[in-house]
């Protein structure tokens, strides 16, 4: 698929922008080939990334069944990462429902954006998986778009698709996760990363057949923290600045809100960061660095009446899925002081064994 031309050399008779004789008229007009796709990379990439969130969720599994908390890393519990459990195929079989349902929310969300390139003739490339041995055995996923997006209309559709396709699917896994979940929830604990849920989960919660015990009493299957991963990601992909699809949608509504915006998010994260999640600061710093940047699209035409009325869907879909404090008692304060608690322990230990 050829990339798009630069959008002065699409302007029609219509357009308000002046254009010089030699724009109007070109009589040269030089076209760059994209590059053949590595498929072989993203096929890679797909495979370590089922492979590191079949561990996580294999880990999940083992903890579901033991009533044990879902990232409870105490004594009697696995390791954080138990990669030795690649030469036991029992346990990884176990882990599939989370890394399938994780792996396909991802890719719903990442083929929103694609497919919506393709319809308007932008270059993308597939998705690539980012595999971590992390909490959740990975860090996304990504397409990148390589040519210019020749209106506001079209910035609008690629930025809101990716996060309306992955809230649909992770919307149809927590339904059915939340049937497959049961009750005597484990206590929380010290050893434990402890969850805090979305009003989304609540919801459907109080819908489902669940909701004859409280959301709290409950032991999340696997399948409801792919479910709870998904919901965070399209949460922050919705925040309203920088190169995030909230950014690109605020963009393409108001361009020259966009800077204003960004900097009203970067100081909302970092007081949320200080009530509610250290966390956010990390979001913030990221926003800080790319929040006055966005796409090169062409300022005229503006985007239309109908787009807007998406747009508010979207704010609807931030509130379900976003969390102020998505992980329990990790604020700024509490979360110095757990590391300040952790630095003198170990300089006990150093001293003790010394």
């Amino acid at each position: 698929m050829l990339p798009a031309l630069p959008w002065f050399l699409m302007a029609d008779s219509t357009s308000p922008v002046s254009l010089p004789s030699e724009y109007r008229h070109p009589r040269e007009v030089f076209v760059v080939q994209p590059s053949r796709p590595r498929y072989w990379l993203h096929a890679l990439l797909l495979l370590l990334t089922f492979y590191t969130t079949l561990i996580v969720g294999a880990r999940l599994d083992y903890n579901f069944h033991h009533n044990l908390p879902a990232f409870y890393e105490g004594e009697g519990g696995p390791d954080f990462f138990p990669y030795q459990w690649t030469l036991e195929p029992a346990r990884l079989v176990s882990g599939i429902p989370f890394s399938f349902s994780l792996m396909l929310i991802l890719l719903a969300h990442e083929m929103g954006h694609y497919l919506y390139c393709r319809h308007y003739r932008v270059w993308a490339t597939m998705p690539f998986f980012i595999p971590c041995p992390t909490l959740f055995g990975t860090l996304g996923a990504f397409i990148r778009i390589r040519s210019p997006i020749r209106s506001r209309d079209a910035l609008f559709d690629i930025g809101i698709a990716g996060p309306i396709a992955g809230f649909v699917v992770a919307t149809a896994v927590l339904w059915i996760s939340l049937a497959l979940s049961h009750g005597h929830a484990p206590f929380p604990t010290e050893d434990s990363i402890n969850l805090n849920y979305p009003l989304i989960f609540y919801i459907l919660h109080a819908a489902s057949g669940a909701g004859r015990l409280p959301l709290g009493q409950l032991a999340l299957h696997p399948m409801a923290i792919a479910a709870w991963i998904g919901m965070f990601a399209t949460a922050l992909n919705l925040l309203p600045g920088g190169q995030l699809d909230g950014g690109h949608i605020v963009f393409s509504l108001a361009p020259g809100a966009h800077r204003a915006i960004s900097r009203a998010a970067i100081v909302t994260l970092l007081v949320l960061a200080y009530f509610c999640w250290a966390g956010w600061i990390v979001w913030a710093i990221m926003l800080a660095i790319s929040g006055m940047r966005h796409p090169v699209v062409p300022l005229w035409p503006g985007v239309g009446k109908k787009r807007w009325l998406v747009a508010v869907c979207g704010l609807l879909l931030l509130a379900l899925t976003f969390a102020p404090a998505p992980v329990q008692h990790a604020s700024l304060p509490e979360a110095s002081k757990g590391l300040g608690q952790q630095f003198r322990q170990m300089i006990y230990d150093w001293r003790h064994h010394s």
